[in-house]
């Protein structure tokens, strides 16, 4: 087992990504906090992970979250290896759209909360020279127009673990990113009828979309995250690896798809 006695912490992880990565670590050997604001998600998949799991329900927009996260989790385990700052608000708004209060609450979750986290989770984790994972999007190069604030915030998260892994490495505690590309959870499913598309959108996509056959899956990005959770990514800090199965930068998609001749 690649996570045997481990103790990881995962933001926003009763469904969908994180609920993904709870599974994973748990089958690796792993002990998991997970966290959401739905307790009743919570409860299921605590029912299903058993013993090598507690819940901790809490709001990462509230500032004094992030103290409570880790409280919890060494009351619950005794010990902290890794925490994964995967809860994120990927609410649409455009430039017109994005006042302060919109863009301030995305801000608070999706960056503010990540740095307390880590700021909490600190001591913890150099005692037992253990790993962060930031989860970020493959929208932290340029975005969307429509998803303005939250390509930001996932901007900086990218600035944050560069920066974090260079001042905590003499402390031995790793931070790595993955920026994520276009998943199949639950919510995105949904989102995508809501705009309109037919059900079974997934396998309509054009090949452009999904050049393997299929866009990724939550269980994708959880077999991704153990690598960079685990001690087999040892001694690797500072990276920020785009998770998509095509070259974010410089691509320059087939345009096989539009040629009817």
């Amino acid at each position: 087992m690649r996570l045997r006695d481990k103790v990881i912490l995962i933001t926003g992880s009763t469904t969908g990504i994180g609920a993904a990565m709870a599974r994973c670590f748990v089958q690796e050997g792993a002990r998991v906090l997970i966290h959401g604001r739905d307790a009743t998600r919570g409860e299921a998949l605590l029912a299903e992970l058993g013993s090598s799991a507690a819940l901790h329900v809490d709001d990462l927009a509230d500032a004094e979250s992030p103290p409570r996260l880790v409280k919890a989790a060494l009351k619950s385990f005794g010990r902290l290896d890794a925490v994964v700052n995967n809860a994120a608000l990927s609410t649409r708004c455009d430039l017109a759209g994005t006042d302060a209060a919109f863009f301030d609450r995305l801000v608070a979750v999706n960056l503010r909360a990540p740095l307390l986290l880590i700021r909490a989770a600190l001591g913890p984790l150099a005692a037992t020279q253990g790993a962060v994972l930031n989860i970020g999007s493959v929208l932290a190069h340029c975005g969307q127009a429509h998803l303005v604030a939250y390509s930001i915030t996932k901007g900086g998260l990218m600035t944050l673990t560069r920066n974090l892994a260079d001042g905590l490495g003499p402390r031995h505690v790793r931070v790595n990113q993955l920026n994520v590309g276009w998943t199949l959870t639950e919510g995105e499913y949904a989102v995508k009828i809501a705009d309109g598309l037919a059900a079974g959108w997934p396998e309509r996509l054009p090949p452009s979309a999904r050049p393997s056959g299929r866009i990724l899956t939550p269980e994708d990005v959880a077999r991704g995250a153990l690598y960079w959770v685990s001690d087999e990514s040892r001694p690797i800090s500072g990276t920020v690896a785009d998770f998509e199965q095509y070259p974010v930068i410089g691509r320059v998609p087939s345009k096989e798809e539009f040629n009817h001749e």
